[in-house]
């Protein structure tokens, strides 16, 4: 028996998938498919905070930059505010590794929740639901995986694509 995926709540074998405890032969899915839903919008906003969050400062610097130039104080006066500025802007260096790292574990997770359906005994039944979109395209490959080295018939099991049903095709 071989393992394509294991983790604590999925696991996909040679043989079987089980999922939150309930276990699918293999050899009785004889179709699988994926939907998306809708995006997630809070998801979307959380994106955009983080990329004001990282242009704030940057902005800031600018402004003050500017805004020393066009006061036309002594000299003092313009690079301390421009020196200020500077600073300002310097702080989104630290604080921008945390908020990339952060950005692009958001991207990882993607912004929709994804489905993974089969057709087990004849009825369709969910496999799997998660908002993870990293973990759900690691399971979903490695069931495509299981049930590739399975069919040993042709047409006997088949990965669909996205969609409300696939249409049985056989993939080698």
């Amino acid at each position: 028996m071989i393992t394509y995926f294991d983790d604590r709540s999925v696991q996909v074998t040679s043989t079987t998938v089980r999922v939150d405890g309930r276990t699918y032969p293999l050899a009785e899915l004889t179709t699988v498919w994926h939907r998306r839903g809708e995006r997630s919008w809070r998801v979307l906003a959380g994106r955009g905070a983080i990329g004001a969050a990282i242009a704030g400062p940057l902005v800031t610097a600018v402004l003050g930059i500017g805004l020393a130039v066009w006061l036309q104080r002594s000299a003092v006066v313009t690079i301390a505010i421009v020196g200020i500025s500077v600073l300002i802007g310097l702080a989104v260096g630290p604080v921008a590794d945390f908020l990339f790292e952060y950005l692009d574990r958001s991207y990882a997770r993607g912004s929709r929740e994804m489905e993974m359906w089969a057709d087990w005994r004849g009825r369709p039944v969910r496999l799997l639901h998660t908002r993870d979109a990293m973990r759900f395209g690691q399971i979903y490959r490695a069931v495509q995986r299981a049930m590739e080295s399975l069919s040993a018939a042709p047409g006997q099991n088949v990965i669909g694509s996205s969609g409300s049903r696939p249409s049985p095709r056989h993939r080698p």
